[in-house]
């Protein structure tokens, strides 16, 4: 099983939620929900209004939702950047 990785969670004017032991991301962007694992490739995307669920090693489910934004996955680490988010 590859290792966990790094999540961020932020609106305009503040850090949201972070975690370094995630296992999952699944989010909506405009071309279709997206599901990020461990290794994912580098990429770019931008968010539709809808929600951002995060699972983290420990079997803990995290729901935020998010306005229009973007998310990155970069270097074991998956931002997502949005004007407002809210957890759940």
């Amino acid at each position: 099983m590859a290792e966990p990785f790094r999540v961020r969670v932020v609106s305009a004017d503040r850090e949201v939620w972070a975690s370094d032991d995630a296992t999952m991301v699944v989010a909506k962007t405009v071309e279709g929900e997206i599901g990020i694992l461990p290794g994912h490739e580098p990429m770019l995307a931008i968010l539709a209004k809808g929600e951002v669920r995060v699972t983290v090693a420990d079997g803990e489910r995290i729901t935020a939702h998010a306005d229009e934004g973007f998310l990155s996955v970069e270097e074991n680490t998956v931002r997502v950047v949005a004007s407002r988010v809210e957890l759940a």
